[in-house]
């Protein structure tokens, strides 16, 4: 892999920090997109994947990795030179990623109101948690409902958790607080047939519309 801009890189260390910092064994899909971009997906254990594109190169395209493989690489003594993801991990990868083409662009809405969605969703779970993390009925609970281009999407809290643990929403200070978040900054809701992506400045949070995620075909 091959990522020249010093910036881009740190865009990419950002995303793969945040998975890592959901799953310490997280692996990450790098797919190429056109002759000057890669998209990487990452699981967030909410059953919605998130997605941040970057200017690069791959050398395949298509492959799973190790997370902190890819994060070696970008941390080298000589980053800004091509280098290696170690073994390849594709059979860690069980889900079906979304469709690149597609989606229409439902509405967009206040970046501020969904991480307010994201706080008090977490002062619910504090009081209401087992050991098997937030109840099922909180995160499956639709928390927002758009419309426009022909569709009516239902966004469940768990997207809503996504994009807030992704960090994909600007803000001022190392913690998310929807009152440091401008009040011009939006989230973009797009939807295609079967799947709802919300749009952010630092990436993407995707999920299936109905229950769960997709498994791959085997």
């Amino acid at each position: 892999m091959h990522v020249p801009d010093p910036a881009e890189r740190e865009n990419l260390a950002t995303f793969v920090n945040h998975a890592i910092r959901l799953d310490p064994a997280a692996v990450i899909r790098l797919r190429r997109r056109g002759d000057r971009y890669v998209s990487a997906w990452a699981a967030t254990g909410f059953e919605a994947l998130a997605v941040r594109t970057v200017v690069a190169a791959l050398g395949t395209d298509d492959v799973t990795v190790a997370a902190d493989a890819v994060l070696a690489g970008l941390h080298g003594p000589d980053s800004g030179a091509p280098f290696g993801l170690g073994f390849t991990m594709d059979s860690s990868w069980r889900t079906a990623l979304p469709p690149e083409t597609g989606f229409v662009h439902v509405d967009d809405v206040p970046a501020r109101m969904l991480v307010e969605l994201a706080e008090r969703g977490a002062e619910l779970a504090q009081e209401h948690r087992s050991s098997h993390g937030p109840p099922a009925s909180l995160l499956d609970q639709t928390v927002l409902t758009v419309s426009g281009g022909g569709e009516e999407v239902e966004v469940p809290m768990r997207v809503v958790f996504a994009l807030a643990a992704m960090d994909f929403i600007p803000h001022g200070g190392e913690k998310t607080d929807s009152r440091r978040i401008s009040v011009d900054e939006i989230v973009r809701i797009r939807a295609a047939r079967t799947w709802l992506r919300i749009d952010a400045r630092y990436g993407s949070v995707a999920r299936r519309r109905g229950p769960g995620l997709p498994l791959m075909p085997r």
